[in-house]
């Protein structure tokens, strides 16, 4: 890779990195290009010489942050640990990520709503591989014995639409820190698969 075009990636990073920040703040609907651009000293006119526009920016913060998530399922995954251990990890990064990158990775429940359709099925690709993860390992402790559950699939829609509820109703400096609702949401899911 050359030079100039690493300098394009990075400052593509940059960008993609500030706008996750933003959208999580504000909201995707109340995120602008100007804030986005003001965060990193740069007029507007300057992000669509990396961008095509808005819906393009926000796929590539979509994208980012569903591809982290995904590789830290994936580590989870094949760490050499029990499955109950495996899933309890997992659904600590999940509603790490629900809670934290709120915004951004809220888009993974209703992608339609947000993406357009060239978008769309290399969004769904990644949100299937990531929940696949979470098949997996129930699959994993179903056959060594670990898991009670016999439906791999719905128990991790289960678990899935729970914690991804969380997003409609937990408050920063609420009654219960993240930490809490991490440390509840795993003992109390893990006994839906046992």
């Amino acid at each position: 890779m050359k030079l100039s075009e690493k300098k394009l990636k990075k400052k593509k990073e940059e960008i993609i990195l500030s706008a996750v920040k933003i959208v999580n703040k504000r909201g995707y609907a109340k995120a602008t290009m100007e804030e986005i651009a003001a965060e990193l000293l740069m007029t507007k006119g300057s992000l669509y010489y990396y961008f095509k526009n808005k819906e393009d920016l926000i796929f590539q913060c979509h994208d980012l942050v569903l591809g982290q998530a995904d590789e830290e399922l994936q580590r989870h995954y094949e760490t050499n640990i029990t499955s109950e251990e495996k899933l309890r990890r997992m659904i600590i990064s999940h509603i790490r990520y629900a809670i934290e990158e709120k915004e951004t990775f809220n888009m993974i429940i209703r992608p339609d709503q947000t993406f357009s359709q060239e978008q769309l099925s290399p969004i769904l690709a990644k949100r299937n591989h990531y929940a696949r993860w979470f098949d997996l390992v129930i699959e994993e402790g179903m056959a060594n014995g670990e898991f009670t559950i016999t439906e791999a699939k719905v128990g991790r829609m289960i678990l899935l639409g729970s914690m991804n509820w969380i997003q409609q109703w937990y408050k920063p400096g609420g009654e219960k820190s993240m930490e809490d609702i991490q440390k509840i949401y795993s003992e109390y899911l893990l006994k839906i698969v046992k």
